[in-house]
């Protein structure tokens, strides 16, 4: 239980409520393992490569959390955790596609191992077994994960294309991340309060909270990219430069009146050369962009304590909270 108080900034005080989320999450695993598993082998070794490669399971946790503000429905919680989680990795497998990635999860990405057409046939195939989870949940539950399926992919490809002319790339991005990343953790919020049987309110409460959430991950991932030493982020510094991606610090510099004009040279293109990343670096630490991202996370956090506000106070609404005030205070 050590490990699921350090989940992404979960503060569980409450002895009870940890043993039901261990409890669920084990549960969660058993069917992720079950429902992965192949008689044809090279589907089976693709399938179950990132099952057994762990990861922090925020989406599954959020679900059975958000159970807790209803009275009931355990199993079927639980199967809705496990097929959020399913979709969630089914989406890694098709980024580490896009991304030409050859690491996940701190083993082999499955198209480096293999390739990228066993990786994209591998993500189908964690789709169609969540998509038959959900259908033992009745119709209401298919038709949300099939919406669901809709956002990220639209999500994902209006990310590839970029802003339309005359569209703010700043307010297309934050679209861009609610879509990609916050409707997947709206939809485990719903699942866990909707199959619960918590009041239609609630259930309302917890979804907007769930995708506002998701958004202040990416969010809190791009300060952390840019203002955080390798030694304490944990991962190489400066990746979305070495990517060509433009997050929201990068965005705001660049929207300012005033651009540093070198630092808009910088972010051109990606950076393949380890002197030009780090100038890179140091000209965004010092930037106006970087601290208007933080100003946006803050207000993203504020936003989903609000939503909690209509949930009776308890042990759950607490452990929600202080993910928000984790993802502000892990960009410092």
């Amino acid at each position: 239980m050590d490990e699921l108080r350090a989940a992404v900034g979960l503060q569980i005080a409450d002895e009870q409520l940890l043993r039901t989320l261990a409890s669920g999450l084990n549960e969660v695993e058993d069917i992720l393992r079950d429902v992965v598993r192949s008689d044809v082998q090279a589907v089976n070794e693709a399938a179950t490569h990132l099952v057994e490669a762990g990861g922090k399971r925020f989406r599954p946790l959020f679900t059975l959390l958000a159970s807790q503000f209803g009275d009931g429905g355990r199993a079927a919680v639980v199967t809705a955790a496990a097929s959020v989680e399913l979709v969630h990795l089914a989406t890694l497998y098709h980024d580490d596609v896009m991304d030409e990635a050859t690491m996940r999860r701190g083993a082999q990405s499955v198209n480096a191992r293999w390739d990228n057409t066993i990786a994209i046939l591998t993500g189908d195939f964690l789709f169609a077994h969540a998509s038959r989870l959900v259908a033992d949940l009745g119709t209401d539950a298919a038709r949300i994960i099939a919406e669901t399926f809709g956002e990220l992919v639209t999500g994902q490809m209006r990310e590839t294309v970029g802003p339309g002319a005359g569209e703010d790339p700043v307010e297309h991005y934050l679209s861009v991340i609610a879509q990609k990343t916050g409707s997947l953790i709206a939809t485990a919020g719903r699942f866990g309060g909707m199959l619960s049987g918590a009041k239609p309110e609630h259930v309302e409460a917890l979804c907007r909270f769930g995708e506002i959430i998701g958004a202040a991950f990416q969010i809190s991932d791009d300060v952390i990219d840019i203002a955080s030493p390798s030694d304490e982020s944990g991962k190489s510094q400066g990746t979305d430069l070495r990517e060509g991606v433009r997050t929201l610090p990068m965005l705001y510099e660049l929207s300012a009146d005033r651009p540093d004009p070198r630092l808009a040279e910088l972010l051109a293109g990606p950076l393949t050369d380890d002197e030009l990343v780090a100038e890179a670096l140091g000209l965004l630490r010092k930037s106006s962009g970087l601290e208007r991202a933080r100003v946006t996370l803050s207000d993203y956090a504020q936003r989903a304590r609000t939503e909690l506000a209509s949930l009776a106070p308890s042990p759950a609404r607490d452990a929600c909270e202080s993910v928000a005030d984790y993802l502000v205070a892990r960009t410092y």
